[in-house]
């Protein structure tokens, strides 16, 4: 077997829960939290109803479920459907490699959970090694893409790691079987970025959810795959990168934690427009600065994310999350940039759209990876330039545990209203204190 594979697999089924840093476990719990809370919120759209018809249908054995809306159907199926309602808003984490983690990953470990007793931490401690394994992998991929390798969604394609990792720890599988269940679950890689700003985003996060997990469950069912899925030449990293070092994956590995470097959003958008919404919402609040004496918006950034520039004027609110233009147009305007700012209606109107228009943008070598820059021109003259080097929710600039609640409670309470939305916080608070994780569905359900 390669040497990659076989560490991570022992890494996966073997490193001790307890030693698992607190800091590192903490970070888990807020994830969970977080995409708990999206999950919730994203019930609230129809696009749910679609997937959920098309499961229903299935008739599917009864032993998973799904959040916000309690149908019960068979865990594969609710790990699609979770992984799909957690990305759906695009308000969930990002790692410094662009990989959502937890979308992926945690409702492949939650599905494995229900139908047998998984307690709190294992739980927990199963999703930071699942997020470790899809990051690490994703670091020595995201360094190295060979030519066209960045057009896939890396959030699928890494994604999908993590969730069979994760599933493989709680399901107690042998080291091959570890190490069959990555190839599976590797050889499922998929996704590319041409839908974003359509449901088939999300669509990537719930099917490397599903595919992570039947990795795993093949695996313990003598499902074999190859044993070079990172090393061989033509496995998932040899392909996807060029001129890497697979040792990169390895490195320091139950040392330095992934999680550390995972990032929760503030803003229900792309995060690659971050730091620009933090540069306006400051801007906002300058002297003399309104609506209706804006001249112009010019922002820079050091490269382009494609999918963000390809449309000033977005055809739906999902479109909206992926465009520079709008999102500072809506969060100017608004004086936020929430789920209520990139709806259908908030693209369509007239008064963002005119804003839109005035709102230009520009390369700037000199900014770091995340940084932006945004300069104000109004009528009379006056500029303005604001500049962010650390957007609010990066590792350089985390949500504190207050915004991490406040943002939970805010979204649950949209869909079950304050008393539930309290109790569900105080139980994701409290889950390294559960004995059994099936106590949660309950009060995740509305």
């Amino acid at each position: 077997m390669g040497k990659t594979e076989t560490t991570l697999a022992q890494f996966t089924l073997n490193f001790p829960t307890q030693d698992i840093p607190a800091d590192v476990m903490h970070l888990a719990k807020r994830c969970v939290m977080n995409s708990c809370g999206v999950a919730l919120f994203a019930t609230l759209d129809p696009a749910i109803d679609i997937l959920l018809d098309f499961l229903r249908a299935e008739g599917c054995a009864s032993q998973a479920t799904v959040i916000g809306k309690g149908l019960r159907t068979s865990p594969q199926n609710a790990a699609l459907a979770n992984g799909f309602l957690g990305h759906f808003e695009d308000y969930d984490d990002t790692h410094t490699t662009v990989i959502h983690p937890t979308a992926p990953i945690m409702p492949a470990a939650l599905a494995v959970s229900e139908p047998r007793v998984v307690n709190g931490k294992e739980f927990l401690a199963a999703f930071a090694v699942g997020v470790e394994v899809a990051c690490r992998i994703g670091l020595v991929i995201y360094k190295h893409f060979r030519e066209g390798a960045a057009h896939w969604h890396i959030t699928n394609t890494c994604g999908v790691l993590g969730a069979a990792a994760a599933a493989g720890r709680l399901l107690k599988l042998s080291e091959q079987q570890m190490v069959y269940a990555f190839a599976i679950a590797g050889t499922q890689a998929s996704g590319v970025r041409e839908v974003f700003g359509s449901m088939c985003k999300p669509f990537h996060a719930g099917k490397a959810a599903q595919n992570g997990l039947v990795a795993a469950l093949l695996a313990q069912r003598g499902f074999t795959g190859t044993d070079g899925i990172f090393e061989g030449e033509r496995g998932l990293v040899a392909i996807m990168a060029k001129g890497h070092d697979i040792n990169e994956a390895t490195a320091d590995l139950g040392t330095r934690w992934e999680l550390r470097q995972n990032g929760l959003k503030p803003y229900a958008c792309g995060q690659a427009n971050h730091g620009l919404l933090d540069a306006v919402l400051a801007l906002r609040k300058k002297k003399g600065v309104s609506l209706e004496t804006i001249k112009h918006m010019q922002g820079s950034v050091q490269q382009f994310a494609p999918a963000l520039v390809r449309r000033r004027h977005p055809r739906s609110g999902l479109e909206s999350k992926f465009c520079y233009y709008h999102s500072m147009a809506a969060a100017m305007i608004d004086g936020q940039a929430l789920p209520a700012q990139f709806t259908d209606a908030r693209a369509a109107d007239p008064t963002v759209a005119a804003l839109r228009d005035r709102i230009n943008f520009s390369e700037d070598p000199s900014l770091s990876r995340r940084a932006a820059a945004v300069t104000l021109e109004l009528n009379d003259g006056t500029t303005y330039t604001e500049k962010i080097e650390h957007p609010t929710g990066t590792p350089g600039n985390p949500m504190s545990d207050a915004m991490v609640q406040e943002k939970f409670s805010g979204l649950a309470r949209a869909v079950m209203g304050a008393e539930k939305a309290a109790k569900a916080q105080r139980a994701l608070w409290d889950i390294d204190k559960l004995s059994d994780v099936r106590e949660l569905m309950p009060v995740l359900t509305r």
